[in-house]
């Protein structure tokens, strides 16, 4: 079946040049943003409850731009002011480019992973003295704590925010060809908004093996699924997609 509309369920991007823009001009498919969770920070106060003191720590692994911009919030509510010596370990070079935002780039030790957290815990494997942080949601990713225990290195992880279900009501009877998904929890919301979903000829784009292991649990047939060693990004898969389908 042909490919006509795709809900993203993210926020739009920021960018112009953005690559789900260029997709859209390109296959002439009607793209909407639509954010299935929200991240609602957590304060001071309940991260002390969590007997996290910042500075405890040496080196912070941060894991998406939630992390980079509540650990900033949380050191200034505690007053704490950060030190110049503090490394950084960003999961990817988006995180490690927002950090930007805070930090002087060039007068700071940052390290940077690739696309997954076993890229990047080669790099934190260096450095086994290191009092490691990760600021986090309430869910993190199982394979992480599996992976720093293998490491030997000390760790804490600490929510600094949750993630919460937005109300989807307004999509209620609305149809597109394709839904994509990057989390379990865009997953989750989903059915709570809507127990009632049936897949039938909707496609399911999913991003990660935990989102597929979340899409397939639920019961859905998932379509496309990324990353790969030859299709790295969800813009690239879909267009695959839809160069082949559309062609039918």
């Amino acid at each position: 079946m042909k490919v006509k509309s795709i809900l993203i369920s993210q926020p739009s991007p920021t960018i112009e040049n953005s690559p789900y823009i260029q997709l859209k001009k390109k296959r002439k498919v009607k793209i909407d943003f639509v954010p299935f969770i929200h991240v609602e920070g957590m304060t001071a106060r309940e991260v002390r409850h969590q007997k996290i003191d910042l500075s405890k720590f040496s080196a912070i692994i941060l894991t998406s731009r939630n992390a980079v911009d509540h650990f900033f919030r949380i050191a200034e509510e505690m007053r704490f002011p950060i030190p110049n010596a503090l490394k950084y370990f960003c999961l990817s070079e988006a995180v490690a480019f927002y950090l930007q935002k805070y930090v002087v780039y060039r007068k700071r030790k940052i390290y940077v992973g690739g696309r997954t957290f076993e890229d990047l815990s080669a790099q934190i494997e260096k450095y086994p003295e290191e009092s490691y942080l990760i600021p986090s949601a309430d869910v993190l990713s199982p394979s992480i704590p599996i992976r720093l225990d293998e490491l030997g290195v000390k760790w804490v992880q600490g929510t600094f925010y949750k993630t919460m279900i937005s109300d989807l009501t307004k999509l209620k009877n609305v149809y597109y060809d394709i839904l994509v998904f990057f989390s379990p929890s865009g997953i989750e919301s989903l059915f709570s908004n809507f127990p009632e979903f049936k897949q039938n000829d909707t496609r399911i784009a999913v991003y990660g093996n935990t989102t597929v292991k979340a899409a397939k649990k639920a019961g859905l047939r998932v379509d496309i699924s990324v990353p790969s060693p030859k299709v790295p990004s969800m813009s690239k898969a879909l267009d695959i997609y839809i160069e082949t389908a559309n062609k039918k």
